[in-house]
């Protein structure tokens, strides 16, 4: 694999460590000026590497790093009038700044998916160190998808392993689990 290619800049420098104390913080835009800011009062959970094509990544990177915390968690303190919503008839609503096009948080509308009540987030975005670090990569056939061609992919799933990075073509076995017994509680297969 060519090392001029960056799995996320982030992680390229090596995992950052977590602090066991870290109850949140500012995430900020990348404008220079009235930059959009978000308050998440809370550490991140499911921290990961996404190869997804829906996904804001940082100029370069193959993959973007996105975390979940509770929706309840987020509030928008600085330059709500910048943020569009990135495709909304998609599941998870890109709330975007317009004019550095940064995805500051994400959010699902709908009430019956099994990830509703969580906002998606890139925690590189917070002013604040002790973030949970990443703990895994997903969806990461997708980057193909982004013109990585394929031959390359064996590399990148060894390169992701190498920085402990357990490599899915969907999200980790425990969300799948998670996405599973919504579904069965909703169907009746389980008892809720």
């Amino acid at each position: 694999m060519d090392n001029a290619v960056s799995i996320h800049p982030v992680i390229d420098r090596g995992t950052p460590r977590e602090d066991s104390g870290f109850r949140g913080g500012t995430l900020a835009c990348k404008c220079s000026q009235d930059p959009v800011q978000v308050r998440v009062d809370a550490q991140v959970a499911h921290n990961h590497a996404c190869g997804c094509t829906k996904c804001w990544k940082p100029e370069g990177a193959l993959f973007s790093m996105v975390a979940v915390v509770p929706r309840e968690k987020v509030s928008v303190t600085a330059n709500e009038n910048k943020l569009d919503t990135i495709d909304s008839g998609a599941v998870i609503q890109r709330h975007a700044c317009r004019d550095c096009g940064v995805h500051m948080y994400g959010r699902i509308e709908n009430r019956d998916h099994p990830f509703y009540g969580l906002d998606f987030i890139h925690p590189e975005l917070f002013r604040e160190e002790g973030w949970a670090p990443p703990e895994f990569a997903a969806f990461v056939s997708s980057i193909i998808e982004s013109g990585t061609p394929p031959e390359q992919m064996d590399d990148v799933r060894s390169d992701l392993r190498r920085r402990g990075l357990e490599p899915y073509d969907c999200l980790s076995p425990p969300l799948m689990d998670v996405i599973a017994t919504h579904t069965a509680k909703a169907s009746g297969a389980l008892r809720a």
